[in-house]
Order: C-alpha cells, then sequence, then structure tokens
C-alpha cells in the first residue's frame, strides 16, 4: 500500500528516474534480496543516469552539430594523415580544459567537419557546452543581426560556449565587418574558451584571407598561437567511397 504514494512524492519532487527505479523493483521482485542501503542506491543511481542523459540531449541540441559524428567511430584506415594517437588525446579534452585552440586543415572532403563534430560531441558528453557554426552562415548571419538589434546578443553567445566549432572557414575572403566580428569572437574567447576551426586552406595562407595587416595580425595572435594543429592529406572520402561503391 505504500507504493502508489511514494511514487507519488517521487514523481511530485521530479525525481522520475528514482520513481521508474522503485516500480522496477516492485516488479521483479528484486526488493526482497537487496538491502536498504542497496536499494536506495539503486534508486539514485537510476536518477543520476536519467538527468546526465537528459543534459546530454540538451548539450546535443544546443550544439547543433552538423553530423552526427562520434570519437569511437573514426576511420583510421584511410590514408589521411590522421594519425590516431594524437586523435584519441584529443578526444580526451585536455585541450579544451586548458583553454586551447585546435585547427584541423586539408582538402575538401578528407573528413574536416566529421572529425569537428566528432570532437563535439564527446565535448557535450564530456559536460562542456557546445556550439557549431559555418563560416560562411555566422559571417551573414552576423550581418543581419547588426540591422536588426541582436548583434550583441549572438556575440555573448558565441562567446559562452565552452568549445566553439567554426566550420569551413576561409571559403572567402572576410570583408571589413567580418574581420571586426571574428576579432571580437577570438578576444572574448582568448584564454577563456576554445574555439576548433576547419579550413580548407593552410594556416600559413590565412593572413592573407583576412585582408587587412593590422586585423590579420590580431586574429592570428588569439587564434594561432595557442592551438594544435592537425593536418589532413590525402583524397576526397566522398570521392573513394563513390568509387568503391560503383566496384
Amino acid at each position: 500500500m505504500l507504493n502508489h504514494p511514494t511514487l507519488d512524492a517521487l514523481r511530485d519532487l521530479g525525481l522520475h528516474g528514482m520513481a521508474t527505479a522503485f516500480t522496477d523493483v516492485g516488479t521483479t521482485g528484486e526488493a526482497a534480496s537487496l538491502s536498504h542501503a542497496e536499494w536506495l542506491g539503486l534508486l539514485v543511481d537510476r536518477e543520476v543516469t536519467l538527468r546526465n542523459e537528459r543534459r546530454l540531449a540538451t548539450r546535443l541540441r544546443s550544439a547543433k552539430l552538423r553530423q552526427q559524428a562520434c570519437v569511437e567511430d573514426v576511420d583510421y584506415h584511410t590514408p589521411r594523415g590522421l594519425d590516431r594517437a594524437m586523435f584519441m588525446r584529443l578526444a580526451e579534452g585536455h585541450w579544451i580544459k586548458q583553454h586551447a585552440n585546435l585547427l584541423i586543415c586539408g582538402p575538401a572532403g578528407v573528413g574536416k567537419s566529421w572529425l569537428a563534430s566528432a570532437l563535439g560531441h564527446k565535448a557535450c558528453r564530456d559536460n562542456h557546452s557546445v556550439l557549431y557554426q559555418r563560416a560562411p552562415r555566422l559571417f551573414d548571419e552576423l550581418t543581419l543581426a547588426r540591422g536588426d538589434g541582436r548583434h550583441a546578443r549572438l556575440l555573448r553567445g558565441l562567446g559562452r560556449a565552452r568549445l566553439l566549432v567554426i566550420d569551413d572557414w576561409g571559403l572567402e575572403p572576410l570583408n571589413a565587418a567580418a574581420r571586426h566580428d571574428f576579432l571580437e569572437i577570438l578576444e572574448d574567447r582568448y584564454g577563456r574558451r576554445s574555439t576548433l576551426i576547419t579550413s580548407q586552406v593552410p594556416v600559413e595562407k590565412w593572413h592573407g584571407l583576412i585582408g587587412d595587416p593590422t586585423y590579420a595580425d590580431a586574429i592570428l595572435d588569439r587564434l594561432v598561437h595557442n592551438a594544435v594543429r592537425l593536418n589532413l592529406i590525402g583524397e576526397s572520402l566522398r570521392r573513394v567511397k563513390t568509387t568503391v561503391g560503383k566496384a
């Protein structure tokens, strides 16, 4: 008779994981074999698991990662210059805790965006806030935000994420507004948060893409000097998969 009011109380308190575990234990008859401490521990473990799953789901929704990818599924067999030991160290996330940056460069189709999404997914699992943005769309959105009053709020949001992923950077040179916004983003994050950049353009050519030498020096100083670099090579994986599929 105690089960019903206890379940109601757990649900009223928002302890839905404990309520489910309470029902499961009672249904299976497992309660008779458990001590009071073991029973309570089981209920608490179920509640913790449920809350962690919900928090992870929320972080992943907020991250808006480009692809569903995880570090356990990385392909190390296709030749593209990806060092397994180095990537596994990156997946541990120490660089994020140290507020370092990560630059992933390489030709189109070698999996830069996928690897960035996998690292973003792992960061979410490690309880970090993550935000994914494609560079062209990001700068377009910032331009629009200037006209409708959202610009400052958008910049604050970019500054808050523990890991900011900017994908496909350098597809076109930056104009004056984009240079200013990029510097503001990096200035706000430098030494406080981590930024992950993917680009088809080698880092050595970024100065020219930024355009203005003064802005370029300031941006690269905040982005490159405390960054880990991952340089990929090889053919497009899309082309390789298409060829294999036709064989």
